[in-house]
């Protein structure tokens, strides 16, 4: 797994409840661009999960 993934796995983790790219842009410097495409990666391995339009979770 790549550093960004890590990190973005790691926020959504800490935030505790969904959120949005730009929250987790916000919450690990990596720019909103590649934090949506690492999102979009991460969602189609299984391991985050969208619950509601435009917001992101871990996967249970």
């Amino acid at each position: 797994m790549a550093d960004n993934e890590k990190l973005i796995l790691d926020a959504l983790k800490k935030a505790g409840k969904p959120v949005r790219p730009g929250d987790l842009a916000t919450a690990t410097g990596i720019p909103k661009e590649d934090v949506t495409k690492l999102l979009s990666k991460l969602k189609k391995g299984g391991k985050v999960a969208s619950p509601k339009p435009c917001f992101y979770a871990p996967a249970e």
